[in-house]
Order: structure tokens, then C-alpha cells, then sequence
């Protein structure tokens, strides 16, 4: 087993037609404004950008992020990352089952460069998993926030 490597998958239910949770989660640069773990977002270009992470743990995470795949009619967002994190992460977005809102999944696979978290794969896999979820329950959160009020 690779013990730098994680496969994660989250499922959020969101309060929104899948359109306008697509139009949300396509302009990765304004996740900083209801997602508190996302840092920062610096777009280099249409298709390009760096972005900054950092949840529970005292550590940041930085990616350079680029986008492979953007289907709107699919409700598919797909990035590929360099940096701290070597991978990919997809969000899919359709109707939540009765048609009442939506089911987004974000699903990632990567291989962590960050340093210390290499040298502390082993001992400290759990709470690297922990601290993900603790990331991913914020941005479910702010999301949910950002489209209730609308």
C-alpha cells in the first residue's frame, strides 16, 4: 500500500437546482468566500490556478490546479493538480433523486508531496483523512449557506 496516496469521495444534497449549483462551483476563484478551508485562489489564466488550502491541522496545502474537463450539460468540473498534492478532483453534479435539489459528488485521487506529510504518512494517516473530512463538512456548510440565501 501507498500510504502518500488517498482516494476520497463526498456527497453533498444541496438546496439548489443543478444549474445553479454548476455555476457556483465553476468559478473555483469565489470558493474562498463560503468555503473557510479554501484560503486563497489565484487565477493565472482562464484554465489555470493556484490555490490554497488549509483546514484543522497547522499546515497549508498549495495546488496548482488545471482544468481537464468542464461539461456543463454533463454537470461534470474537473481539475488536475500539481504541487503539494499530485492528482485530480471532480465534482458531478445532477438532481438529487425526487427532483428536489441537488447530489454533488466530489471525488479525488492524489498522491500527497508535501514533506512532513510524507515523512508522517503512517502514524498520522487517520488524521490526515480526519482533517479532510473536517474540510469537506466546512465547504458543504458554507455551500449550502451561499445557496440558501440566494
Amino acid at each position: 500500500m501507498d500510504w502518500c496516496h488517498y482516494r476520497f469521495r463526498s456527497v453533498w444534497n444541496l438546496p439548489a437546482q443543478p444549474h445553479r449549483v454548476y455555476a457556483v462551483l465553476e468559478r473555483a476563484e469565489e470558493y474562498p468566500r463560503w468555503w473557510p478551508q479554501v484560503r486563497e485562489v489565484t487565477p493565472l489564466g482562464s484554465r489555470l490556478g493556484v490555490a490554497r488550502f488549509r483546514s484543522l491541522l497547522p499546515y497549508d496545502l498549495v495546488v496548482t490546479a488545471h482544468e481537464r474537463r468542464r461539461d456543463p450539460a454533463a454537470g461534470v468540473l474537473e481539475v488536475g493538480m500539481t504541487g503539494d498534492l499530485e492528482g485530480w478532483a471532480r465534482w458531478t453534479v445532477a438532481s438529487a433523486p425526487g427532483g428536489s435539489g441537488t447530489r454533488a459528488w466530489y471525488d479525488q485521487e492524489v498522491e500527497v508531496r508535501k514533506p512532513v506529510m510524507r515523512r508522517l504518512a503512517v502514524p498520522a494517516r487517520g488524521l490526515f483523512r480526519a482533517n479532510h473530512a473536517l474540510m469537506m463538512r466546512g465547504g458543504r456548510r458554507g455551500l449550502t449557506a451561499l445557496l440558501s440565501s440566494v
